[in-house]
């Protein structure tokens, strides 16, 4: 049997290939990030818009970009590789991925992009 989501046909040879970018902020939808972050607070709105900013600016390199992605989406996303309701190991995909998106953010993260945050948050959450 095979599996539902599994792609048994390859692509066709005149497959569209799609470039992605990332958007700036004029295309995000602030309103939405708003009401979450006025719900969760600035002591975890300050980091959230850290990682944002780091994700928008043009200086930070792809890799890093799609890492962040990956680690963002995977916490976010409901389901897990080993569901949460498993006692202690439950929560180890998540540490593995929450480290990872950490380790990269310090490594990347300048104090012109903290700046960037701040003055967000001084205007989403005054």
């Amino acid at each position: 049997m095979v599996h539902p989501l599994a792609v048994t046909d390859p692509l066709p040879v005149d497959a569209t290939v799609v470039d992605s970018t990332v958007v700036d902020s004029s295309v995000v939808d602030e309103s939405a990030i708003q009401q979450l972050l006025r719900r969760a607070g600035r002591v975890v709105a300050r980091p959230a818009l850290e990682c944002l900013e780091l994700l928008l600016d043009g200086s930070t390199p792809h890799a890093v970009r799609l890492t962040m992605l990956a680690a963002m989406t995977y916490l976010l996303v409901p389901t897990d590789l080993i569901p949460d309701f498993l006692p202690i190991v439950g929560f180890s995909d998540d540490v593995v991925a929450l480290t990872a998106l950490l380790g990269i953010f310090r490594s990347h993260v300048t104090e012109e992009i903290r700046q960037r945050a701040q003055r967000r948050l001084d205007r989403w959450l005054p």
